[in-house]
């Protein structure tokens, strides 16, 4: 299946997780990938595997508030091929799970840095690779937790709120384009993070992010033309990212 051949992804977090399942189903599909991810390591191994595939990649080991090097990869991206195809805004970090007065203020900030600020700044830096593309298709991770608030999770469902304002935004903004700006909200999956955020449960309980990587690839392919919208992953359903999770 080569629905994606010749197309250019751009994945923050490829190295693990959701970004790593989205990335190989990308390559699967012919894309190539530009992974995004602070662990060299780790990105080599996704390397192997796309290479496996009959795939291609262009690794990228930078932490995502490196605002710098995001601006000198849009330089790199125009260079090679004069536009951004695809991308996918995963990256992120959970943060403290304590009450709001007790958070510090440097976890506030990392957490908005990671989660907010550098998915801006990647739309900053790739908005004109994207509008060069004929069909580009962007989507970033939120949660439930942008909607249900619930008690000591302020910092990440605060940046989760915020990254769904900054989608529709971007979504708004780019209307009468080519592009198409989709949310995705995973539910609970068997990540590192959500061991992180509850490590009384049973992962094998949980959906692997391979089994949730067709769908999201799905919303970065040519053929998807909505925008504006949530995927949300538990329901399999498109929705309006107001509606109660």
């Amino acid at each position: 299946m080569a629905i994606l051949k010749d197309r250019v992804a751009l994945v923050t977090g490829a190295s693990r997780g959701i970004g790593q399942a989205v990335a190989l189903e990308l390559a699967r599909r012919g894309a190539h990938i530009i992974a995004l991810a602070r662990t060299q390591g780790a990105l080599e191994e996704l390397d192997d595997e796309i290479t496996a595939l009959g795939g291609t990649a262009t690794l990228v080991p930078l932490n995502l508030t490196d605002f710098e090097a995001l601006d000198r990869l849009a330089e790199a991206i125009a260079e090679r091929w004069g536009r951004l195809d695809i991308l996918f805004g995963n990256a992120g970090m959970l943060g403290p799970l304590s009450p709001l007065g007790h958070v510090l203020p440097k976890e506030w900030h990392a957490v908005m840095e990671t989660n907010v600020t550098a998915n801006w700044r990647l739309i900053k830096a790739m908005d004109g690779l994207l509008r060069a593309s004929d069909a580009a298709r962007v989507a970033f991770v939120s949660s439930g937790a942008a909607h249900k608030c619930t008690a000591y999770w302020g910092p990440y469902a605060v940046s989760k709120a915020a990254v769904e304002a900054l989608a529709r935004t971007y979504a708004a903004e780019t209307a009468t384009t080519a592009i198409t700006v989709m949310l995705v909200n995973p539910g609970p999956l068997r990540t590192r993070m959500r061991a992180e955020a509850m490590p009384g449960e049973d992962p094998k309980t949980l959906r692997t992010p391979e089994e949730v990587a067709g769908g999201i690839a799905d919303l970065l392919s040519p053929g998807w033309a909505r925008s504006g919208l949530i995927y949300d992953v538990p329901t399999g359903t498109i929705k309006s990212p107001q509606a109660p999770a």
